[in-house]
Parts: C-alpha cells; sequence; structure tokens
C-alpha cells in the first residue's frame, strides 16, 4: 500500500455535497482505503475571478494502485461528476488532483509528483496542514509552507456530521 495525497475542489452544483461525495467515491476506489481527510475550506477563485468560490478538500488514501492507475480513476471521478474542460480555471462540478504519493516520482507530460505548484496555494496548503502539519514537501514542512502562504481568502467551513 502506498499513501497518497488527493486535493478536491468544487464550484458548481451544491460544491460541499460535491465534495462530500467525492470522498464517498474514492473510499470506494478498487484497491483503496480513505485514511483520513481535512475540513472543507471556501476558496476565492484564483486566475479567472468571474465565478463562484470553491469548496476544497485534502484526503489521504491508501491505495495499491500505481500513480497512472490512481490518476485515470480520478480523472474518471470528475467525468462521471460531469467535469467540463472548457478553458483553464474555469467553473467546475469536480476537480481532483493527485498532490503526492510517498516514494513515488514522475515527471511527465500528464502526471508530475510531487505536484509542481502545491506549495504555492493557500487551499490545497491550508486543508493539508490542518491533517498533516508535520509532513515534509521538497519545500519544507506542510505546516510551516502553509503558515507562510496568503490565506486570507481561504475559510475552513464547520465539520459536517
Amino acid at each position: 500500500m502506498t499513501l497518497a495525497v488527493i486535493a478536491l475542489g468544487s464550484n458548481l452544483e451544491n460544491p460541499v455535497q460535491q465534495v462530500e461525495a467525492a470522498l464517498q467515491r474514492l473510499a470506494a476506489l478498487p484497491a483503496t482505503r480513505l485514511v483520513r481527510r481535512s475540513a472543507c475550506y471556501r476558496t476565492a477563485p484564483v486566475g479567472y475571478a468571474e465565478q463562484p468560490d470553491f469548496i476544497n478538500a485534502v484526503c489521504e488514501v491508501d491505495t495499491e494502485l500505481d500513480a497512472e492507475a490512481l490518476l485515470a480513476q480520478l480523472l474518471q471521478l470528475e467525468q462521471d461528476f460531469g467535469r467540463v474542460r472548457s478553458f483553464r480555471n474555469a467553473p467546475r462540478v469536480l476537480d481532483l488532483d493527485l498532490l503526492l504519493m510517498d516514494g513515488v516520482t514522475r515527471d511527465g507530460e500528464f502526471l508530475t509528483l510531487p505536484h509542481p505548484r502545491m506549495h504555492e496555494r493557500a487551499f490545497v496548503m491550508l486543508p493539508l496542514a490542518e491533517m498533516a502539519p508535520e509532513r515534509q514537501l521538497p519545500q519544507g514542512r506542510v505546516g510551516d509552507i502553509a503558515a507562510a502562504l496568503d490565506g486570507s481568502g481561504v475559510s475552513r467551513l464547520p465539520r459536517r456530521n
């Protein structure tokens, strides 16, 4: 089993429900077990600003899938949820990003691990710091990286029961 970290985001069609449903679907992937997840966070859009706020979260899964197979499952989930890739940073029902897999590196056209920009994104690092502040990334400790980012556009939502 390999521990993988996945970022989730949505800003269409009841985004909190979309993220929660996606977490359930991630837990049901073949040869994969949901280990833990962050709370949901409301995030101002980045890039294309003329769209609703996003709901973001991060989770860890243990998986027997290799990186490419896991990515294929994530892309299929996005498609199952109705993801349409109309333009860069467009509104979306579901966005799933494979951030890292312990002990796995990739530098390909479709998959780079660890994710090359995750350490720059407060909407990724704040939920990740909530969940695993001591985790080490190539850029440093998650908690330290998150603390150094401007998190003014990111707010933690209360946990749902």
